[in-house]
């Protein structure tokens, strides 16, 4: 597998060493107390790699387990200024499944992504396209996720540190969901899921793909009430989010 800089700095940030076969890492003895890694992917971390480990361990939970575990989490200092965590909302089978960014005041206070006005643009869009927030069967209604759990403080950009703590949980709802569309929403669902720093608008208008996942690039609501000129091409890329669940 091969790891790009920006992924290599994110585990950096995390404390994660990384054997390769190109540039192998002398091991690092491990705490008494810290649990040890196992070769995943064709990339082994160091033995004292706990956040490795975490990430290992939240591969196998369930969505209760996995609840409780974002419940409890305290991998970063977020956890010191969130009212509560924001887990996510949906149908755990939905066909499309929406990732945002990073829970904002209204979503920390409720426990629910995409409240609030942003919340209330995205419930008018979704229809459009035959979607829903609400109960539906899969195919209709979606799974709802941000890329963070926590609410930064003052609604402030999510570290790099942050995002990459935060993604194993990302990457296990999806892997439960099994969605056949994932829909992101604003520049740091893009970071998390494609690796890229490009601008929404140099991504939009095509599919990429997550894994084996197909994955659809759009403005987040947030965005779009403040620069409404670009309501059109958000509504362009629902549509061909739309297809891409049709096919």
């Amino acid at each position: 597998m091969r790891w790009s800089e920006r992924q290599r700095a994110m585990l950096g940030a995390m404390g994660i060493a990384l054997w390769l076969p190109e540039h192998r890492v002398a091991p690092v003895a491990a705490a008494p107390d810290e649990p040890r890694s196992t070769k995943t992917a064709g990339v082994r971390a160091a033995p004292s790699d706990a956040p490795a480990a975490q990430a290992a361990d939240i591969a196998t939970l369930d969505w209760d387990a996995l609840r409780a575990r974002v419940a409890s989490c305290r991998a970063c200092r977020l956890c010191e200024s969130r009212t509560q965590t924001v887990f996510g909302v949906g149908n755990p089978h939905a066909h499309c499944m929406i990732v945002g960014e990073a829970p904002g005041e209204n979503e920390d206070l409720q426990g629910e992504p995409f409240v609030g006005a942003a919340g209330q643009l995205l419930d008018r869009m979704l229809p459009a396209i035959g979607l829903t927030r609400g109960a539906a069967e899969p195919a209709r209604q979606v799974f709802i996720a941000n890329t963070l759990k926590c609410r930064p403080p003052r609604n402030r950009n999510p570290d790099p540190s942050e995002l990459a703590r935060c993604s194993a949980y990302l990457v296990r709802q999806i892997e439960l969901v099994q969605p056949k569309l994932l829909l992101a929403m604003g520049r740091f669902a893009v970071q998390v899921l494609l690796d890229s720093g490009e601008p929404i608008g140099r991504l939009r208008g095509r599919v990429h793909r997550w894994r084996d996942l197909p994955v659809v690039v759009t403005y987040h609501p947030a965005y779009l009430l403040r620069n409404p000129a670009d309501k059109a091409r958000a509504w362009a890329d629902l549509c061909l989010a739309a297809a891409q669940l049709a096919r």
